[in-house]
């Protein structure tokens, strides 16, 4: 009579212990699993902020706020693109003072759009992705029709990008534009993102400033790399105290404007170590000069037919149809375009850097993650397809098939940003 309970009892160990082997097996196979997966598919932290991974949608001009008001369309491109695997989308771009914007459909920041940008925000974050905001001021290059005034800037100068003239900024210019730039960042808070990024690159304000090309300035915001710093800086030290410790303040910058006369990467690694000295928690090293090398930071091909077709400016139609090829100069792309000048930039910084430039397959993000970059910023090709890091990740592929012919660049001012080969069925080629 006693049988039966020893044996119960060692039947019920015995399945116990197959139980306990599956669970140490199951536990083994993920912590393996864990321990294989490419470091840019691990969680990664900018400032107080967890990420699920370190892919991150670069800022990519959207051209769907109509009247300067996000857009439903806007709202369902980023869901899109958080859906699709991505860490962190960027929204992009939005003025800090009325003045700053290229074109009447791009937001600038106001009390006005602030719940639009939340419902944006939450519909983001329901596809557990987080939500940055670029915010910068166009500077020279403005929109004079768009903004209703004369454009500003660090001096008077001629855009040939805009066929007008600014004014050079007063002293109260300075003060009003980081002043925007603050309520901006508050505003960002309100509306739910996670980070804001501020634009120190491309050519805009504040990397007018730092060029010697735009900035002939004679007074303490202009001549040595420390006066043209000052402008700059200070918007940076503002951002940071308006929003407090541990709030992540990303900063896109150059590395170099690619040009004569301009930024230098000598001069940029001071840039990088002066901002994170008065806040930045991260970096984004780029390069390019929209008014002048607007290719330089996207390389392959200049889709002038598009652009002329796109342009509504009669007078900038002619003059593009005329001289596109010699105002647009075409640069080669190649994977990994900026990598040894970010580097550069890398190694003189101790917060993270965030790579940006030609990154085009899972072994480039390897190489990336390799050379001590903590994130990489993806733009085109996520236009290509919002859901090219989930592929990566199961493995459906290992490269993107953006072709880099910039189609998207020319028509999203006036079509909205969509791969124009996968809209319209364009014949796809291998850029040589």
């Amino acid at each position: 009579m006693s049988k039966p309970f020893p044996g119960l009892h060692f039947s019920f160990l015995g399945v116990r212990k197959i139980t306990v082997v599956k669970t140490r097996k199951g536990r083994a196979t993920r912590q393996l699993a864990e321990k294989n997966k490419p470091k840019v598919f691990t969680p990664g932290k900018i400032g107080n902020l967890e990420l699920r991974n370190r892919t991150i949608r670069s800022g990519c001009f959207e051209g769907l706020s109509p009247n300067a008001t996000p857009g439903e369309a806007l709202i369902e491109h980023h869901r899109k693109v958080a859906a699709g695997g991505i860490s962190m989308t960027t929204v992009s771009y939005c003025a800090a003072s009325r003045d700053g914007v290229a074109f009447g459909h791009e937001m600038w920041m106001s009390e006005e759009i602030v719940p639009i940008l939340k419902r944006l925000t939450d519909t983001v974050h329901q596809e557990r992705a987080a939500a940055s905001i670029q915010i910068g001021h166009c500077g020279f290059f403005a929109n004079r029709g768009a903004i209703g005034t004369t454009p500003i800037g660090p001096s008077r100068k001629f855009c040939l990008f805009r066929f007008s003239i600014c004014r050079a900024m007063t002293e109260e210019d300075i003060q009003r534009v980081r002043d925007d730039f603050g309520k901006a960042a508050k505003m960002a808070i309100q509306a739910g993102f996670d980070a804001i990024e501020i634009h120190a690159g491309h050519g805009y304000l504040l990397s007018q400033f730092l060029s010697p090309w735009t900035n002939s300035r004679r007074d303490q915001y202009g001549g040595s790399l420390e006066n043209r710093l000052r402008f700059p800086a200070s918007i940076i030290k503002h951002v940071r105290e308006v929003v407090g410790p541990g709030y992540p303040i990303l900063v896109k910058m150059n590395c170099e404007d690619g040009f004569k006369g301009g930024l230098t990467i000598d001069e940029a690694v001071q840039v990088a170590q002066r901002f994170e000295a008065e806040g930045a928690s991260a970096l984004v090293p780029s390069c390019g000069f929209t008014a002048r090398t607007s290719f330089y930071m996207m390389r392959g091909q200049v889709p002038i037919l598009e652009y002329v077709k796109s342009e509504k400016n009669p007078v900038t139609k002619m003059g593009m149809a005329l001289f596109g090829r010699l105002i647009v100069k075409e640069v080669p792309f190649r994977e990994l375009f900026l990598l040894e000048q970010a580097k550069r930039i890398k190694d003189a910084v101790k917060i993270p850097v965030i790579y940006i430039g030609g990154v085009c397959s899972l072994e480039n993000m390897d190489k990336v993650m390799k050379e001590g970059f903590e994130f990489v910023q993806i733009g085109r090709a996520i236009v290509r397809d919002p859901d090219v890091i989930k592929k990566m990740q199961s493995g459906e592929i290992t490269a993107v098939d953006c072709d880099h012919c910039n189609r998207c660049v020319a028509e999203m001012v006036v079509k909205g940003i969509a791969c124009s080969s996968e809209t319209r069925g364009f014949k796809r080629k291998e850029y040589k």
